[in-house]
């Protein structure tokens, strides 16, 4: 089969080391090539390299040929390729779309400006790219924020934003990394769906092999920014000729860390009584009369598929979140009968470490700015008292104090969720809340921080509010789990009960689904 976009000797690196490369791949119409390996391993820097996307000092050397014509990399004709030939479907769909632009506005603006249509076509054909990525309730859609979005909901607009310009070839970069199990299924379902309808080069990104390895004909396994292993995928799995890529086959069957046990005779922290919260326009409310308690010392697992309302319910438990109405009760305050100079101040005994840290680090701070934030917002200490802090911080979740001079461009995914953490625990709070910390992290780097979120709840007595998607994840750090569907709490008890013996019909399928993703 001729390829549609060759790729040969790409090297990227910055002044005086080399990050990735050699490497050689080839596009080829209808047919999905996948690149696995770890975080660090150089997946994304391949993508962008092949987008045109580097950034500063990042620089992309090798020989592209489109169609059989030759393309200097990073030349004006190379960024031509863009939205056009080539199109991208990021990790994070919120962090990529406008978040103060609505849905229809964006696709109707790619379709103008790329495709010229008039302004009446283009809207009719942004409703019909929804239509085609399966986005319930698509006319109404479009009127609608992406905030308003589940997770999987947002994937779906971004492949219809990549689609409104009728690629030729489709970059997806870990595109369910921040998914449940059944939605992950879905979204792989209909990449794989539209390449065949559209005969569509598909370049599938993930740490994921065998979850790659069920829709790409053709795989290449990354290390350290090297090439380990390339094939066909059956070929690769039935016969993998190195170690590492045996052990990212067998990555999901490591198995979990043991379960904390429960303390009933906590008191509680923190408690939420009738918490409801419904998005303008949204079909129904994402939250509906939730009552939830947190006990000190305690961690307790948010569980559901995208959409589910985990997500919600953490922010409204921090009152972050406008029109959410209810009571939250912080160790026996009220805050609704707090000012806003009282909540700030209450604001230190929390920590929060979001999904994407990349998108939460600030990329024009150091790491020593950024772990030392929360002590210079709260003024707590001077420079050098915080900078110390910080290097304390650093060595309390297994970097080195060396790398406080680096900045987040500088990290694997893993090291920047570490960060995050570290962040996180700056003010010592009493309460951390992760929202699905570890989602975008590869087996073995989820397997290591929540190895450290584990001891770091045990050695500092931190109340643990964890949301995750990810089962065996809740199990390794949480003493209970709580499960949502649809805003609503349909289970909850102690890991060990929900895991062994889910009541709930919806528990169950999540258990379902993980056992066949």
């Amino acid at each position: 089969m001729s390829a549609l976009l060759e790729l040969r000797e790409l090297r990227v690196s910055v002044p005086g080391r080399e990050l990735l490369g050699p490497l050689d791949l080839d596009l080829c119409a209808g047919q999905c090539l996948g690149v696995v390996g770890e975080s660090g391993s150089g997946k994304s820097l391949a993508a962008l390299s092949l987008l045109g996307l580097l950034p500063p000092p990042l620089r992309a050397q090798g020989r592209l040929r489109v169609d059989g014509a030759d393309l200097a990399l990073d030349s004006p004709a190379h960024a031509r390729l863009r939205g056009r030939t080539l199109a991208w479907v990021p990790q994070d769909p919120l962090a990529s779309l406008h978040p103060l632009r609505r849905v229809g506005a964006q696709l109707v603006e790619t379709l103008r400006a790329v495709r010229g249509l008039p302004a009446d076509e283009a809207q009719r054909q942004a409703r019909s790219l929804l239509e085609r990525v399966q986005l319930p309730e698509p006319a109404a859609a479009l009127a609608r924020y992406p905030h308003q979005f589940s997770g999987g909901q947002r994937q779906r607009i971004a492949i219809a934003l990549a689609l409104a310009t009728q690629p030729r070839a489709l970059i997806a970069d870990e595109p369910t990394s921040a998914l449940d199990a059944r939605i992950a299924r879905d979204i792989l379902d209909l990449l794989d769906r539209l390449r065949r309808e559209d005969g569509l080069a598909l370049l599938l990104i993930s740490h994921d092999l065998p979850l790659v390895g069920a829709y790409a004909q053709q795989l290449l396994v990354l290390q350290r920014g090297a090439v380990v292993e390339r094939g066909a995928a059956a070929q690769v799995f039935a016969a993998p000729a190195q170690a590492y890529t045996r052990e990212l086959i067998a990555a999901d069957r490591i198995a979990p860390l043991p379960a904390p046990a429960a303390d009933d005779d906590a008191p509680v922290l923190l408690r939420g009584d009738g918490l409801r919260m419904r998005y303008p326009r949204a079909p129904r409310a994402a939250l509906d009369g939730v009552d939830i308690e947190l006990r000190r010392g305690e961690g307790l697992a948010l569980v559901g598929e995208s959409g589910s309302g985990k997500s919600t319910l953490g922010r409204a438990l921090l009152r972050l979140l406008r029109g959410a109405q209810g009571r939250v009760v912080f160790d026996g305050v009220d805050l609704a009968t707090l000012d806003a100079a009282a909540l700030r101040r209450l604001r230190a005994r929390t920590g929060v470490v979001f999904q994407d840290p990349y998108a939460s680090l600030d990329p024009r701070l150091s790491v020593a700015e950024i772990v030392a934030e929360p002590l210079r917002i709260h003024g707590h200490g001077d420079a050098g008292a915080r900078r110390a802090r910080a290097a304390e911080l650093l060595r309390a979740v297994g970097l080195n104090e060396s790398m406080l001079e680096r900045y987040p461009h500088q990290f694997s995914g893993g090291q920047r969720q570490r960060i995050a953490i570290a962040r996180a625990l700056a003010t010592r709070p009493q309460l951390l809340v992760c929202d699905e910390a570890v989602s975008a992290l590869d087996a073995h780097h989820r397997a290591a921080v929540l190895q450290l979120l584990a001891r770091l709840k045990r050695e500092h007595g931190l109340a643990l509010l964890f949301v995750t998607h990810d089962l065996a994840a809740a199990a390794a750090v949480a003493e209970r789990i709580a499960v949502l569907e649809a805003g609503r709490i349909v289970e909850s008890g102690t890991t060990a009960q929900v895991l062994a013996a889910p009541a709930h019909a919806h528990t169950q399928a999540l258990l379902a689904a993980r056992a066949t993703l």
